[in-house]
């Protein structure tokens, strides 16, 4: 045998080590902690939820292997990542929007946001909340301007934060927490993602860091300025997004301090869209603002790997 065969040098980026989960394991483990916002959903605004759900899980599978099929690349759709992308998207979505707008969103989340960028781990925002943002901009009369009303199929005029946005009377804080309210498939049941955000954080799928950042600075602010914190906190897709869009392991920052800061950035923006802005939620362009930060605040917030923490701090415990 060669010299150089015996004393190969192998090059990989940090860090150099794993916890030995896969991610399928992480991508159903997720998945299992959206059934509950899906099954609600579907209960709540009936077949046309349903067939949104599974339309776009199913698209989001095809695009992913036919893109990859295309490029000559492995096809990976067994690792579950497009069903939790298509799950996602599906959820963020009025049950009103039209197939083929969720079939064009599934496109452009698995080709254009995650495939061209490099597939899993390379995107540099939330595949499902860009193609929501797509949607919304492509088309925005049917993704913001009538809701429908749960149990009917009679389109409600807004949502309760589009209520507050225009100064109108609050709607019950119960009623809201609950989901009882007009809006987006997943986004309804504020107590049912506070469950999946225990679930998550205890089976440590996620951080809790920023997710809290998030909802603490929105709420922080709110109260600042005289604003009903728990309405404000109780609708639109303040808590799903910090839950289920602030956490994604490829877009967010990997630093503890790093996920504190990018929680606080996303709570800021969001309150200042919804203050401020023309729009009467924020959380979808904060997140996607702040995903392009996450590099930024990687290096900002540098995380040493193989070091020994001093002896004052071994002493200490």
């Amino acid at each position: 045998m060669a010299q150089s065969d015996k004393n190969e040098i192998y090059l990989s980026s940090s860090p150099h080590f794993s916890e030995g989960t896969t991610t399928r394991f992480i991508m159903c483990t997720v998945i299992l902690a959206l059934v509950p916002e899906t099954v609600y959903g579907i209960m709540l605004f009936g077949i046309r939820a349903l067939i949104t759900v599974l339309v776009s899980v199913a698209g989001a599978v095809l695009f992913e292997a036919l893109f990859q099929k295309l490029t000559k690349q492995k096809i990976t759709v067994d690792d579950c990542s497009a069903v939790v992308t298509g799950l996602l998207l599906a959820l963020v979505l009025p049950p009103t929007v039209p197939v083929w707008q969720v079939l064009l969103g599934d496109a452009f989340a698995l080709i254009v946001a995650k495939g061209f960028f490099g597939g899993l781990g390379a995107n540099v925002w939330n595949p499902a909340l860009t193609a929501r943002a797509f949607l919304f901009v492509s088309f925005p009369a049917t993704l913001g301007a009538s809701w429908l009303a749960p149990g009917t199929d009679v389109a409600s005029g807004a949502t309760t934060l589009s209520q507050l946005k225009d100064g109108m009377a609050s709607a019950d804080v119960l009623q809201s927490f609950l989901g009882s309210t007009a809006g987006c498939i997943g986004e309804t049941s504020e107590l049912l993602i506070l469950i999946s955000f225990a679930f998550l954080a205890i089976t440590q799928i996620i951080d809790w860091r920023a997710p809290v950042a998030m909802v603490a600075t929105v709420a922080l602010l709110t109260l600042a300025t005289g604003g009903d914190v728990l309405l404000s906190l109780a609708s639109g897709g303040l808590l799903f997004g910090a839950v289920f869009m602030a956490t994604d392991y490829a877009t967010t920052p990997v630093t503890k301090y790093g996920r504190l800061l990018f929680g606080f950035g996303c709570g800021l923006i969001t309150f200042l869209i919804r203050k401020f802005g023309g729009y009467p939620e924020g959380v979808m362009f904060s997140i996607l603002f702040m995903n392009s930060l996450s590099a930024f605040f990687n290096k900002l917030t540098p995380r040493k790997y193989g070091c020994k923490k001093s002896a004052k701090k071994e002493a200490a415990k």
